[in-house]
């Protein structure tokens, strides 16, 4: 499939986000919650914009983040991580009397995870415009938009500043909804921040019934239609275990999954979309973007640590070769 990408290509400028950054500290259990003492594991650096833009990084495209963090050895953690593999750091702001986020994860029998966030009373929680981070907007030629942050207060005004500067230099912006119920107790204007960022959407990463709600209806033909005939350039949907699908310009193209052994799905979908978003803004294919992001989230899910299965373009390659259906 011969299609442009809506994306800006890199030449613009990096590709940035907002948000939390957090440490993760799993159970080591399987059950319901934290109601008694068990074992545990960790920290892991986490927060679905820093696996976002690690992700980005670790592929070798200039990419950073907006966020903050405390003054201890989480924030650190965190820091030197994405410092590690190539991220801009310089917008993460580092606030001595405030602890870094975290999140507390455990599983259930039946694959679904209880969590337990510190995030409103974090540094995670005061990210708010810096000069720093104006510099950093100055110069990027995509935002990427994530829904977990819409929890945080002044985040959407961050974005949506960040959104009109990048725009205005030709660049553009990605969005997935990744919104959890725990995530959105008690925002009453979220419809309202979504639709704000659906109206300056080029690319919708959604997952599930994440179409659904960005779209207001159930039927995925019908929810695609409206988003695509409202302006949205480029949908791409996130299936899971049951691969991905792409539509763009009147076309619709599915990606079958790899098949691997699941330790740990927590991060798949943000390196998937990092990695389809850094495709398309390198030019390539639907086909090709498609392909790359199935075996980022893929590999991602087989390593135990949200960040711990980022990929660079040569490890997706091993991996893809060493999966095909003909070996």
């Amino acid at each position: 499939m011969k299609i442009a990408s809506p994306l800006a290509p890199e030449a613009l400028g990096p590709t940035i986000t907002a948000g939390e950054i957090l440490v993760e500290i799993m159970s080591t259990s399987i059950g319901a919650g934290f109601m008694e003492p068990q074992s545990l594991i960790g920290p892991f650096p986490s927060g679905a914009p820093a696996i976002f833009i690690d992700q980005v990084a670790r592929l070798g495209s200039p990419a950073g983040i907006i966020s903050a963090v405390g003054e201890d050895d989480f924030g650190r953690l965190n820091i030197e991580r994405l410092k590690r593999d190539g991220a801009d750091v310089t917008a993460i702001e580092i606030l001595p009397d405030m602890p870094t986020g975290s999140a507390f994860v455990r599983y259930r029998e039946d694959g679904a995870r209880d969590f337990v966030f510190n995030i409103a009373k974090s540094a995670s929680g005061m990210i708010r415009m810096t000069e720093n981070a104006r510099t950093l907007i100055g110069r990027a030629g995509h935002v990427h938009v994530m829904g977990s942050a819409f929890a945080i207060p002044g985040i959407a005004e961050i974005l949506m500043e960040a959104v009109a500067v990048v725009k205005s230099r030709g660049g553009s912006v990605s969005f997935d909804p990744n919104i959890r119920k725990e995530l959105l107790a008690g925002q009453e204007d979220a419809r309202r921040r979504l639709d704000q960022i659906l109206a300056v959407t080029d690319l919708l990463l959604p997952s599930g019934e994440e179409l659904a709600i960005a779209a207001g209806v159930d039927d995925e033909a019908e929810a695609v239609g409206k988003l695509l005939s409202s302006g949205v350039a480029e949908i791409v949907l996130k299936r899971g275990a049951k691969g991905s699908s792409c539509f763009v310009a009147g076309q619709h193209l599915d990606c079958p999954a790899f098949i691997v052994e699941e330790v740990d799905p927590t991060g798949a979908g943000d390196c998937f979309g990092a990695t389809y978003v850094t495709c398309r803004r390198q030019g390539k294919s639907p086909e090709d973007a498609l392909r790359y992001a199935n075996a980022a989230g893929a590999r991602t899910v087989t390593r135990r640590g949200p960040m711990e299965g980022v990929s660079s373009f040569a490890e997706l390659d091993e991996f893809i070769h060493a999966n095909r259906s003909d070996n």
